[in-house]
């Protein structure tokens, strides 16, 4: 018979288990085919030249609820454990011990002591713990504020949004007596993430880890951290044609009078075409290059539009939003999208937090070292585009 202090500690477990969130892949799976579905009632009305009955209306309404709880569940998968730690100290305490077990045995594995951190037969390839992908994923949020603030999912497989787009929807007009009314309305498009595959390869002295007290983990989750992050500073910003975005692919666009130079007018113009309800949480995101040509320009007071103040994020303030300067930002050239503006939480970014590692023992021998070698999914897209403005410069 068991005592009160082995049910109690069983009655934490059960606890912590039930306010534990993973995404799992069928997870991924319904929320594809709830997209689907929504598709297909548009479609169906479309092809037949009708309005959506009252039972494919409330359909359509219901689809759009679950697919925004999935949208919340997903979210929230990487908060859920330090929730559950939180409220019961039980359960906190099982995750630490899972956590020194998770990096007792990857340490294990760096060093080649054991072959592989999973069941797979495959020799020296592993998935990396949970606990271990969280670590690089939380690291790369501090190292990447591009990244921090976009919209995120740590979630392997494709990922659908469905998009309204209204650009044929040309609204009311006015109309003569007996005149018919022209059909026209925007449609809904999907905008899928894929699995572009990122990876990265850091060699790693053996003199290094031949030292006593020497963190292999903490190191290695560094080192691999710093290299996704300086790949996505990159790409988030610039992306890549025909393959994953950046914000400064917007279309949202304000073109200058000038190929070289800015004047604050457009800078204003720029902010505005953000609508009010995403000025919240928006930023400007520009070259030190354009920073320091907007450092000049002053309002018809003589006041200067950019404002030094260490108390704000990143430093600097524009029009009463913080500016974040990146060396990756395109510099200001003709026909070139020099300055973005708004809510990067327009942009969704999937960086799966099933990352594959191999150790490469004896690639680098010769070198001293071993070779450390990582592999994770990911894509982004400008999803919300109205929440992302951007200035392009006049053509030459």
């Amino acid at each position: 018979m068991k005592s009160k202090k082995q049910i109690f500690r069983d009655f934490e477990r059960k606890a912590a288990r039930k306010f534990e969130t993973r995404a799992l892949p069928d997870l991924i799976e319904q929320r594809n085919n709830l997209v689907e579905e929504m598709e297909n009632i548009i479609k169906d009305a479309e092809k037949e030249t009708r309005a959506l009955t009252d039972d494919e209306t409330s359909r359509f309404d219901e689809i759009k609820k679950e697919i925004d709880g999935i949208d919340k569940t997903l979210k929230a998968q990487n908060e859920a454990r330090s929730l559950s730690s939180a409220e019961f100290g039980g359960a906190k305490k099982e995750n630490m011990e899972q956590r020194a077990a998770d990096e007792a045995k990857f340490e294990k594995f760096l060093r080649g002591e054991t072959r592989a951190l999973s069941t797979s037969a495959d020799s020296g390839k592993a998935l990396i713990p949970t606990t271990i992908a969280d670590r690089i994923i939380e690291r790369v949020k501090e190292l990447s504020p591009i990244y921090s603030m976009a919209t995120i999912y740590n979630v392997g497989g494709n990922l659908s949004f469905p998009v309204y787009d209204d650009t044929t929807d040309t609204g009311a007009t006015l109309v003569e007596d007996m005149q018919e009314l022209t059909e026209s309305s925007g449609k809904f498009k999907t905008i899928t993430l894929e699995n572009y595959i990122v990876g990265v390869l850091k060699l790693i002295s053996k003199s290094l880890i031949n030292q006593s007290g020497f963190d292999l983990v903490s190191f290695t989750i560094n080192k691999v951290a710093e290299n996704i992050a300086e790949f996505l500073e990159k790409g988030l910003l610039n992306g890549q044609k025909n393959k994953y975005q950046g914000v400064f692919e917007t279309t949202n666009l304000v073109t200058s009078a000038s190929a070289k130079d800015i004047i604050a007018d457009e800078l204003i113009d720029v902010q505005m075409t953000v609508p009010q309800q995403f000025q919240q949480n928006a930023c400007w995101i520009m070259n030190k290059e354009t920073l320091a040509q907007i450092r000049k320009l002053k309002d018809n007071e003589g006041n200067y539009l950019l404002n030094r103040d260490i108390t704000k994020e990143f430093g600097w303030e524009l029009l009463g939003k913080p500016v974040y300067v990146s060396e990756n930002a395109p510099k200001i050239a003709a026909s070139t999208t020099t300055i973005v503006y708004g809510d990067m939480s327009g942009l969704y970014v999937k960086l799966a937090n099933a990352m594959e590692i191999n150790v490469l023992l004896e690639k680098y021998a010769t070198q001293y070292a071993i070779g450390v070698c990582g592999y994770t999914e990911f894509d982004s897209k400008i999803v919300e585009s109205q929440k992302i403005a951007g200035l392009k410069m006049k053509a030459a």
